[in-house]
């Protein structure tokens, strides 16, 4: 897996929020008009904007956000106590809350970092006049979602509902190179698997597999009823046309979470048949060292008979004995080194 950094767009953008005068945390504060126009503002002018014009709405991004932020932003659109907290605290489970007229969001996000899967949270505030993002933990900056709505006025139009769908949409998307990632290792596992030699590291990434998709599943699955809610949901803060886009990201969560339960099956598979041949490998081993202690077994014996000290044994005191019983031996090894090699145990 190819990591990606995980603060690179995080500092540009925590730099560009210190150099207006607003806190590293606020990655993201600006004003959307319905004619497509943007104009970035501090926290302090939030009012001011949605006072003068009621055709607009805010978009604030946060990265982990301080609690004076947070206080803020509840003073300015009446956030519910319950919801500032959990966005505060993250460690939330993907779930939809309605709180009178506004919706709060707990998404998982995932992404590569160190060739490892890291999980984080995005908690979204979804209000007639408003939208913001707070992000936790592993996740990558919502600029290209941001820039996506901004190239298209029209549904810029529809409000901020369309930002948290081009948000969602975002987070959706990315599991599915990471899945891609995992089918692509899976396939080299499964060449390794059934080469002739047996490596230890193998098993290990089968296993080390199978655990990442299972931790990705659980981060996954969930993020199915929230969209399934979000469809269904006959709130005004959602509009009929979102509920159109929203139902394409629903599909692809399903489409993802059904590739990592084929993914697990197959790993499971995997090391069921690595399992097999293993035993097989150590079963071929011990049959050829049973054929080839076989083969010693017969001249061992013949041989144990002539070395005891007994006078009247037969031939024993002939002119030929000494190498008839060797003929007599090589006959006996090479039939059965050729029955042996006929049946596969040598």
């Amino acid at each position: 897996m190819n990591p990606d950094p995980p603060s690179t767009s995080n500092s540009h953008l925590s730099q560009a929020s210190q150099a207006a005068g607003m806190p590293a945390c606020v990655v993201n504060c600006a004003v959307y008009r319905r004619d497509g126009s943007r104009e970035n503002i501090d926290l302090d002018r939030i009012s001011e904007v949605l006072a003068d014009d009621d055709s607009s709405f805010v978009w604030i991004g946060l990265y982990e956000p301080e609690d004076e932020v947070l206080e803020k932003l509840q003073e300015e659109f009446h956030l519910h106590d319950l919801a500032i907290e959990d966005a505060s605290v993250a460690h939330q489970r993907p779930k939809v809350e309605a709180y009178g007229n506004s919706l709060f969001l707990v998404a998982s996000t995932a992404q590569v970092v160190n060739e490892r899967i890291a999980y984080g949270e995005t908690h979204i505030f979804l209000g007639p006049r408003y939208l913001v993002t707070v992000r936790h933990g592993a996740s990558l900056s919502y600029a290209a979602a941001r820039l996506r709505i901004e190239r298209e006025p029209e549904l810029l139009a529809l409000g901020p509902s369309y930002g948290m769908h081009s948000v969602l949409d975002f987070i959706v998307d990315n599991y599915l190179p990471i899945v891609e990632e995992f089918k692509a290792t899976l396939n080299r596992l499964e060449h390794a698997i059934v080469s002739e030699n047996y490596h230890r590291a193998t098993v290990k990434r089968l296993y080390d597999l199978k655990r990442e998709l299972t931790y990705m599943r659980v981060a996954v699955a969930p993020m199915q009823d929230v969209l399934s809610q979000l469809v269904r949901s006959n709130s005004p803060l959602i509009p009929e046309e979102v509920r159109f886009y929203l139902r394409d990201v629903h599909d692809h969560s399903l489409r993802t979470n059904e590739t990592i339960d084929v993914l697990r099956d197959m790993l499971s598979t995997a090391l069921g048949v690595n399992q097999a041949l293993v035993t097989l490998s150590q079963g071929e081993v011990v049959r050829k060292l049973a054929g080839w202690a076989a083969l010693l077994a017969a001249p061992t014996l013949i041989a144990s008979w002539y070395g005891m000290n007994f006078d009247h044994m037969p031939e024993l005191h002939g002119k030929y004995s000494y190498p008839l019983m060797i003929a007599g031996v090589a006959v006996v090894v090479g039939v059965l080194y050729r029955y042996l090699k006929k049946v596969r145990w040598i």
